[in-house]
């Protein structure tokens, strides 16, 4: 025992003393330029992905990332970092069976470990009427070649025993179907390990530095103003997730974009209780467990807009009401905190990849919940329209005139928690 305090005195003296000094930086913390070829606004996942892969793929190295706050700060560390493709119509399965791709092997490609574990993502069937859909759903993620399984109530105890089977629950559990390859990563390894390695391709990544207004000569837009000077730039590109209508309204630009708050929470670690991360559509409720233990809990987004990093009493009730009843041996742990990010919503929820209606201006945005499993393919299929002038085939049918053509991409349904 007094070998072990000693050894923690020293650690905390050591610490005290700079004992860390020598390390070297995830990333370079940089000054801005005055100009650079391309400048990303919003050093979340999307924004360092964007400049990632516009110095790998496309060799444009005289990029900038404007983050308001800190590298990750925003949704990128407010989300419940699940990783999944089941989505039902063919252009969302194969943008978002891209970026699950992407992330089967972005630990060996940013050479960082992102801490991806495919236990899979069942989602639950308590009617009749559920199972026939979900029938038809994982019908249709085998049409656009995608993993699913569907499952009967057998199946689903053997993957997750701690579920309500009792005959008297209120939300009886009748089936459901699985996509093995999804699962969780760690949201904080996913921006360091992007900002890591595009800075060591000679991307600058300015922190606490945010966009105040943008620089035009006529219509087109050649730079933003933030307090650090004018910044100007051949491309400007929006990742601002929830902020999105705001700096758009900045360059007079209108989004068909709604912002609402959508929060999570964890409980108190505990050993390994879960085995997947489960789903219930009905009650707007999923459940996974962390590396360090704790169950993570999320639910649907407030129904009112909000700029607000925090969720309401009345869905936090529902979410945890929702807990308790599904999962009866989980109601007697202790709530240890709850978060919320903002995210953008539009009305066929699915996002918006691509030029504006202001030459020179690029968004990403309209990801709704889906945000964090979409940083990869959101990084490159923007990059390639930087980097090209032309629409990569994966995000072509996501462009903003879809809201004018009529041409929209509902998938509410396969969002699986309500937006």
């Amino acid at each position: 025992m007094k070998l072990r305090t000693s050894y923690s005195l020293w650690n905390l003296l050591n610490a005290a003393r700079g004992g860390h000094a020598d390390w070297a930086p995830a990333w370079v913390e940089a000054e801005p330029k005055s100009a650079y070829d391309v400048l990303i606004v919003g050093g979340g996942g999307h924004g360092l992905a964007t400049a990632y892969y516009l110095a790998k793929n496309h060799g444009i190295k005289n990029v900038g990332v404007l983050e308001a706050g800190w590298i990750g700060g925003g949704n990128t560390g407010r989300n419940t970092t699940i990783v999944r493709s089941n989505y039902l119509y063919p252009e969302s399965a194969r943008l978002y069976d891209f970026s699950l791709k992407l992330y089967e092997s972005l630990s060996q490609e940013l050479n960082y470990n992102i801490m991806l574990s495919q236990r899979g993502v069942m989602t639950l069937a308590h009617s009749r009427h559920d199972l026939d859909a979900q029938s038809r759903w994982a019908n249709a993620m085998r049409c656009n070649g995608i993993d699913a399984d569907l499952l009967d109530v057998h199946e689903v105890k053997s993957l997750e025993p701690r579920l309500n089977f009792s005959a008297s629950a209120r939300f009886p559990i009748l089936g459901g179907f699985i996509q093995r390859r999804a699962g969780p990563a760690r949201h904080d390894a996913v921006a360091w390990g992007y900002a890591r390695a595009a800075s060591a391709l000679g991307v600058d990544i300015v922190q606490n530095c945010p966009v105040s207004g943008f620089i035009k000569q006529g219509e087109r837009v050649v730079g933003v103003q933030t307090p650090r000077g004018p910044i100007r730039a051949d491309q400007v590109a929006l990742a601002v997730a929830g902020h999105s209508s705001v700096l758009a309204s900045m360059a007079g630009i209108e989004l068909p974009v709604t912002s609402y708050a959508l929060q999570a929470m964890v409980s108190e670690p505990v050993k390994p209780v879960l085995n997947t991360v489960t789903l219930s559509p009905s009650l707007g409720t999923y459940w996974s467990q962390s590396d360090k233990g704790e169950v993570v809990i999320g639910g649907g987004i407030d129904h009112f807009p909000s700029y607000a990093q925090r969720g309401s009493f009345d869905v936090m009730q529902q979410v945890l009401a929702a807990t308790a009843e599904m999962f009866p041996s989980l109601g007697r742990l202790r709530l240890l905190r709850q978060w919320a990010g903002i995210v953008d919503v539009v009305v066929d929820s699915s996002p918006i990849i691509g030029p504006t209606s202001a030459p020179g201006l690029s968004i990403n945005c309209g990801w709704g919940t889906g945000g964090f499993k979409a940083i990869p393919v959101g990084g490159w299929t923007l990059a390639h329209w930087l980097a090209t002038g032309r629409h990569h085939a994966l995000a072509e049918p996501f462009q903003l005139d879809r809201f004018h053509s009529g041409r929209l991409i509902d998938e509410a349904a396969a969002a699986g928690i309500a937006h």
